[in-house]
């Protein structure tokens, strides 16, 4: 099955370019903003959209080898559970959308398999993969303890950062031991009230944050993926994002805050965990000091959220970590990567 996604904002930035050029005529005028294209994928056998991005050459700004890693000082990971890409478009998702305008994003990162919310959550935070972090199951069960492996909240504690977990499913806590945690939160609640009571938790400060939106999960389980139902609550999950971004410009924290938003898995009918491009192919959108506007173009796992948290927290990922960090987004080389990630 193929989709393909091209956001409205894209083509706006080619529209408005064309009027510009059709205006000046044979003017001289300064380089055009970096234009933005999405090229549709060359086969029909994936529903992942690969997304180019080609802008024209600085020309007063350092090469990508001599930029300076961006002065950050907290991360915040925002996951909405069960989002696909082409949901944010067809909601729409304002909010997201403004940081995907000036930030850096791929509509075609991939999750592991199985996908299934406790596993791929797993490996979003651990930067391993199922085989090596040994979440298979997808219910709360205490007894099975915890993700194998040195979680990002592990590395934040090592170095003595204050980090907070806040979740809409009790079962996210076995991704992390409570001792990686300084603020754990379970609220069994629509998105919007997950985030009305995270926001003055964020206001007041934090290291490495984490908020977890579940309800786009939810209503593609009871009324289907892509389904007005799902979409509804999709434009809410938006919403909450605002409430939090909100949260930290009111705590005067948005300008040294890293924000990464992306998803767990997505989506078919009203199911999920299998190796269907629709439930493996997840949002990766990057928002903060130092980003640089453009589409991704490296191939980008869910295990690649944590290496970026800690590469800009400084933090050591484990030798034995999958995920790397997405550098690309900062203009230096990502360096190999390759796709798929995870057995």
């Amino acid at each position: 099955m193929l989709i393909t996604i091209v956001p409205k904002f894209i083509s706006r930035i080619l529209h408005a370019t064309l009027i510009v050029m059709l205006l000046t005529g044979c003017a001289v005028i300064a380089p055009p903003p970096p234009t933005a294209t999405l090229v549709p994928p060359t086969s029909t056998a994936t529903f992942t959209p690969t997304s180019t991005f080609t802008p024209l050459p600085p020309t007063d700004t350092p090469s990508p080898t001599a930029t300076p890693k961006p002065a950050i000082e907290r991360v915040l990971i925002i996951s909405i559970d069960g989002l696909r890409p082409d949901a944010i478009d067809m909601a729409p998702m304002p909010n997201l959308t403004a940081l995907m305008q000036g930030g850096a994003f791929t509509l075609s990162a991939q999750t592991i398999h199985p996908s299934a919310t406790l596993p791929t959550h797993s490996s979003m935070l651990t930067g391993l993969c199922p085989d090596q972090h040994g979440v298979y199951w997808n219910d709360y069960i205490p007894e099975n303890g915890y993700a194998n492996g040195t979680s990002i909240f592990a590395l934040a504690k090592q170095a003595g950062l204050y980090t907070v977990m806040i979740v809409g499913k009790e079962k996210l806590r076995q991704v992390t031991p409570p001792e990686t945690t300084d603020i754990f939160m379970y609220i069994n609640d629509r998105d919007v009230v997950i985030a009305d009571q995270a926001a003055p938790i964020l206001e007041k400060g934090f290291d490495l944050a984490f908020v977890h939106f579940p309800t786009t999960d939810g209503m593609g389980h009871e009324y289907g993926w892509l389904s007005p139902e799902q979409l509804s609550v999709i434009r809410r999950a938006d919403e909450a994002i605002g409430t939090l971004l909100a949260a930290l410009d009111k705590g005067g924290l948005r300008n040294s805050t890293l924000v990464i938003i992306t998803a767990d898995h997505g989506g078919h009918e009203k199911i999920h965990g299998s190796r269907m491009p629709q439930d493996m192919t997840v949002p990766w959108v990057i928002s903060g000091p130092g980003v640089i506007p453009q589409i991704l173009s490296i191939p980008i796992n869910t295990t690649d959220t944590t290496a970026t948290a800690a590469w800009t927290l400084n933090l050591k990922m484990p030798s034995d970590a999958v995920g790397i960090p997405v550098t690309e987004a900062f203009g230096k080389d990502s360096g190999p990567r390759t796709a798929p990630r995870c057995p």
